[in-house]
């Protein structure tokens, strides 16, 4: 049932053929035992014009080209419909932001209520997700206060920041008219005027809002002390975040907002062999990642640690142990074997 459910979130943008991959194989990998890979893999990202399409893109075409297993990347709801459609079986792979993570790690999913998704494994860290609105510069809001009685795009209906954007507004006491929709729709959306302002989370700088800034002029904001103080009270899945000044051309000086972590995460039968080669090759190309995006600077080993509730991977163990990194006997998943 939630398979059927679920089939509307996902659409595939793109499955290549990888035989020039395959055939492009230094001679050892070719001769690894591959019995149990996935014949492709379907990798979950978000909306077009959001950091998780370009990154989830990149990162699914970087195994392709390095593992020769077809990697095709799926725009999607985002974290909420992601990791709904990993429990279900209909990705393979996918993002996620810890916080909508864990509502679905603990069975409360807006998209399957009381059903724990307990099928989903951590396997590397990627960035850090900043929340922060983007208005047209002529509409004078400059402040988070100013989206009060305001049209607020805030992403998908199932990604990190419609999920969270609602809470944050409703703890600071803003009543926003909520909208529901793609980055790169929400963009155009507002520099037509019909919204007032679109608050979003993603790796930065957010390519909707780069969009806004050149081709109308932006202001570009988070939270003012005040609302910090009230937000990090309210929910320890988000910490103080410092979005530098230069992200974006017209920010001369740093914006203080919060952010959560963010995850690649996949289905717990996955080849654990398959998935052990999948971290190589994002963590040990770190070269590579970076010319996906500039995010990716915190796509490192080291940072494992920013997921403290979801079981990893057997694959993603099996690298960390290699690394040197003892994972914490609570975030190993029944399925292993020392």
């Amino acid at each position: 049932m939630l398979k059927n459910i679920l089939k509307r979130h996902a659409k595939t943008v793109g499955a290549v053929t990888a035989l020039a991959a395959t055939l492009a194989l230094a001679p050892a990998a070719q001769a690894q035992d591959r019995s149990d890979w996935p014949t492709s893999v379907k990798v979950g990202t978000a909306s077009q014009g959001g950091t998780y399409f370009v990154y989830g893109a990149g990162w699914a075409s970087l195994v392709q080209e390095m593992l020769g297993v077809p990697t095709s990347s799926e725009v999607t709801g985002g974290p909420v419909a992601n990791m709904a459609l990993i429990q279900s079986g209909e990705l393979d792979m996918g993002m996620v932001t810890m916080g909508p993570a864990y509502d679905g790690w603990v069975g409360q999913s807006e998209l399957a209520p009381g059903v724990p998704m307990h099928n989903v494994r951590a396997t590397f860290p990627m960035y850090p997700t900043p929340f922060h609105s983007v208005t047209l510069e002529s509409s004078g809001i400059t402040d988070v206060a100013g989206l009060d009685g305001k049209r607020v795009n805030v992403g998908p209906r199932t990604g990190t920041a419609a999920a969270y954007w609602a809470r944050f507004f409703e703890t600071l006491g803003i009543s926003a008219d909520l909208q529901y929709g793609g980055a790169a729709d929400a963009a155009g959306q507002l520099q037509d005027g019909l919204i007032d302002g679109f608050a979003f989370a993603a790796g930065i700088p957010i390519a909707a809002f780069s969009q806004v800034e050149a081709q109308n002029g932006a202001n570009i904001f988070g939270f003012n002390d005040e609302q910090m103080i009230e937000i990090l009270a309210a929910y320890p899945s988000v910490t103080e975040f410092t979005i530098p000044a230069g992200t974006y051309s017209s920010i001369d000086s740093d914006i203080k907002t919060v952010s959560m972590a963010n995850f690649g995460v996949a289905h717990k039968d996955l080849s654990a062999d398959f998935v052990y080669n999948v971290m190589k090759v994002v963590l040990d190309n770190n070269d590579r990642m970076l010319q996906i995006h500039a995010t990716a600077v915190d796509t490192v080993a080291e940072n494992w640690n920013q997921n403290g509730f979801m079981w990893f991977h057997p694959g993603a163990i099996r690298y960390y142990k290699e690394k040197g990194i003892d994972i914490p006997l609570n975030l190993l998943p029944p399925e292993y074997e020392d």
